[in-house]
This record gives C-alpha cells, sequence and structure tokens, in this order.
C-alpha cells in the first residue's frame, strides 16, 4: 500500500467554498476507486466560522447533486497542515496569498489554485457565493466539479506511479 496523498481546500471561512470542494472531491475520489489512497479535508484562512457547519445554502445545492456537506465542521489552517499535507488548493488568488503569508517557505510549492485542474471552465478562480443570490452556489459547483474531475485524473496518474504492484490497476 502507498503513502496516502493528503489534499486541504482552502477558502477564507471554510463555510462555502471549501467544504463544497471537499464533498465534491470526496465523491469523484470514491467513485474512481481512490479514496483508500487519499486523506482529503478543508479548512479556513480566516477563523470567522470555526466549528460551524457549511453554509446551509451550499448544503442544499450540493445535496442536490448527491453531495453530503452535513459532517464537516470549519475549522482554521494550522502551521502542521502545511507540513502534513501534500497539496493545498485555494480557490482564489486572495487564499493563495494568505496561504503564502503563513506558509513556511520550504512549503509553499504544495499551494495551488483548484482551478488549475479544470477543463471546461474558462475561470482560474472560484468566485465567493457568499453574498450573492443562489446561482453563485451553482456556479461554484460547476467550476468545482470540473476541477475535481481534473484533480482525480491527475492523482490516479500520480498513484499509479506510486505503486507497489507495477501495471496494477486504480
Amino acid at each position: 500500500m502507498t503513502k496516502k496523498i493528503a489534499i486541504l481546500f482552502v477558502c477564507m471561512a471554510n463555510y462555502c467554498r471549501s467544504p463544497t470542494a471537499e464533498g465534491v472531491f470526496r465523491s469523484r475520489a470514491s467513485a474512481a476507486g481512490l479514496d483508500p489512497f487519499l486523506l482529503i479535508d478543508s479548512a479556513a484562512t480566516s477563523n470567522y466560522r470555526i466549528g460551524h457547519a457549511p453554509d446551509p445554502r451550499s448544503s442544499d445545492h450540493a445535496a442536490r447533486r448527491g453531495i453530503d456537506l452535513t459532517g464537516q465542521r470549519a475549522r482554521q489552517i494550522t502551521l502542521a497542515d502545511f507540513e502534513n499535507f501534500d497539496h493545498i488548493y485555494g480557490m482564489d488568488r486572495q487564499n493563495i496569498s494568505m496561504l503564502k503569508s503563513a506558509c513556511p517557505p520550504q512549503y509553499h510549492h504544495k499551494i495551488g489554485l483548484l482551478m488549475q485542474f479544470a477543463t471546461r471552465s474558462d475561470s482560474d478562480v472560484v468566485p465567493d457565493p457568499y453574498g450573492g443570490d443562489v446561482d453563485g452556489f451553482e456556479l461554484v459547483l460547476d467550476y468545482i466539479e470540473d476541477a475535481a474531475d481534473g484533480l482525480v485524473a491527475s492523482l490516479r496518474a500520480q498513484i499509479a506511479a506510486q505503486s507497489d504492484a507495477p501495471g496494477e490497476a486504480i
């Protein structure tokens, strides 16, 4: 068995976007048979909503697509996360800036935008839907589903390359 690849999704409050990314990615990774190889979590750059469940609008829209966010609770990123997670994906440039400010320099290479994996969306960031209307939550799901599919494909290749049994199907 290979070492689990640890993935962390981050937004400002861990209330809308990063819990959605965690939930969507868990679902996509599970459907692809990758869950035994992954550790998946989400966190906030701020301490605004620590301990809170995801925004009810995020949970409702995700549930309509078969994604369950109800077990999640917001937490703030810690220094240990930079060491312990292999990949840390922010939702927008402000998240990336805040992450890099808090991150020890030797771990900067772990930080990137989630939308770098998108193939069907033209945005390079996941916009914050919090202050907008319900259409924003649907757009966030569309973008995150696109990026999650690309990330699953990327990780399948990474897992296959480090597999203990060469040629083993994943």
